[in-house]
């Protein structure tokens, strides 16, 4: 017998969890609509040379290969080497697929073009705890054509409150900040050669994972040697938090009088993010729910403008919860056209397994099936079936025992199964026109008119939404 055995870096659920996984992809998918995105789904893989356009050094050690069978035999049989399938492999990211996408439909395509992606992904992670080599991502992008206004940018934050106050795991704080800004300030210090600003800006960009000691000996030492008093001077800036709307706009105001001109990279970082942060008060997002964080650089290169990391307040450690930001030219590879845009991503299954891991799910224990309707007599299948019926008719995800047993032992997988509801109708149920509801949650047990069976349940899984 062959041992049954999950590949390592795999989240695999039991139902109630996949339930309660599933909730979460919901709730993202209808705020993305909600906002007037629009559905894409690219295939799991793509052609090699096609995808590992941007990627090498660390992605493409990552990425999975695919071969078929056939193309094997194809090109066993055709010795010259031609026979056989082009290489494939499975996507690492949606970023790349969506370049891809949108270069390949352009003239199908309406700008700016709003999409959303909810699918799995695939990286040969070393295997450890909490990193996952196949994951759920959900990504939204605005796309524009030639040229995209800032004020997206606002927009999707405001996307990002909408979807994490709906799943409501806890406080959150959405961060950010803007690559040009912190360009023109390291420019203003001297450092202002293309790649060494980029090395130091993935240094900066880890001060809050490694600390303000580990950034300082880094940027002192041999591989990047700035000056310890230039040194002080980045991580102040970097340090910076706000405190509020008022107090970021103010220091915005700060940073503005120290640029040298208008189309300074600073200059331009401090008009983007003031023109941000107006509109995401406009949108209504609280200010307690947003904040400047100057040492946000995102590790990834493409990235130059508004940059964004969302944090749990009560459970830092987590890391970020969803992050993102502007790019200049989403498929530069693919196409002459410039398509700058703007987007985050949710790593869905990371999040959920460390939110589960910290006791932060809820709904955990319930079945997405509410009422169970038993059966105590062969004889009473139609009447049990005719019940199903008229609750599913109500709205209510209801299950039939399709085979009588005793009534304790369809508690039992009731209770197991997490249905909150159990129905019965026994002959002197049928007799007075009832039927009798056992509520597993509140261990009470009621009768209830036939023809209200369906309001009362809906009234009560509504009275529990609301507790």
């Amino acid at each position: 017998m062959i041992k049954p055995r999950t590949p390592p870096g795999i989240m695999e659920l039991l139902p109630r969890e996949q339930i309660a996984f599933q909730r979460m992809l919901d709730v993202i998918r209808r705020n993305y609509e909600r906002f007037g995105f629009l559905p894409v789904e690219t295939p799991v893989f793509e052609l090699s040379d096609v995808l590992l356009t941007k990627s090498g050094g660390e992605t493409e050690r990552q990425v999975y290969f695919v071969q078929s069978t056939g193309a094997l035999a194809n090109a066993k049989a055709d010795e010259s080497g031609e026979g056989g399938l082009p290489e494939l492999a499975l996507r690492f990211d949606l970023t790349v697929p969506l370049a891809r996408y949108v270069a390949e439909h352009e003239h199908e395509l309406a700008f700016p073009f709003r999409r959303y992606q909810m699918q799995r992904v695939y990286r040969g992670e070393r295997a450890q705890r909490g990193r996952f080599r196949e994951f759920y991502q959900c990504d939204i992008d605005v796309i524009g054509k030639d040229a995209l206004s800032i004020r997206y940018d606002a927009e999707v934050l405001a996307v990002i409150h909408a979807v994490f106050s709906e799943l409501e795991i806890g406080q959150f704080a959405i961060q950010l900040n803007n690559r040009k800004l912190m360009r023109g300030f390291f420019e203003s210090l001297g450092v202002a050669e293309g790649e060494r600003q980029l090395a130091v800006l993935r240094e900066v960009d880890k001060l809050d994972k490694r600390g303000e000691d580990y950034v300082r000996e880094t940027l002192t030492g041999a591989e990047f040697n700035i000056p310890a008093a230039e040194v002080e001077k980045i991580l102040d800036f970097v340090s910076y938090r706000s405190s509020g709307h008022a107090d970021a706009l103010a220091k915005l105001d700060t940073l503005a009088a120290l640029a040298t001109g208008a189309d300074s990279a600073l200059a331009q970082g401090v008009s983007e993010l003031r023109d941000v942060l107006v509109l995401v008060k406009a949108l209504g997002v609280p200010e307690s729910a947003y904040c400047l964080n100057f040492s946000i650089a995102r590790g990834l290169d493409y990235y130059t403008g508004t940059v964004y990391e969302t944090l749990l307040k009560d459970h830092p450690q987590i890391g970020s919860i969803c992050s993102g930001g502007r790019y200049e030219n989403l498929a530069s590879h693919y196409t002459k056209s410039k398509l700058p845009g703007v987007g985050i991503s949710i790593g869905l299954t990371r999040l959920f397994w460390q939110l589960r891991e910290a006791g932060l799910i809820a709904g955990i224990e319930a079945s997405s099936v509410q009422a169970l309707v038993a059966l105590m007599d062969e004889q009473q299948l139609d009447d049990s079936l005719d019940i199903a019926r008229r609750l599913r008719a109500a709205g209510i995800n209801t299950e039939v025992q399709m085979e009588p047993k005793k009534i304790g032992k369809q508690f039992q997988y009731a209770s197991k199964a997490g249905i909150r509801f159990v129905v019965l109708a026994g002959e002197e149920e049928r007799a007075r026109g009832v039927v009798a509801v056992k509520d597993l949650m509140r261990e009470q047990q009621f009768d209830v008119a036939r023809a209200e069976l369906g309001d009362t349940l809906r009234v009560e899984l509504e009275q529990a939404k609301v507790m």
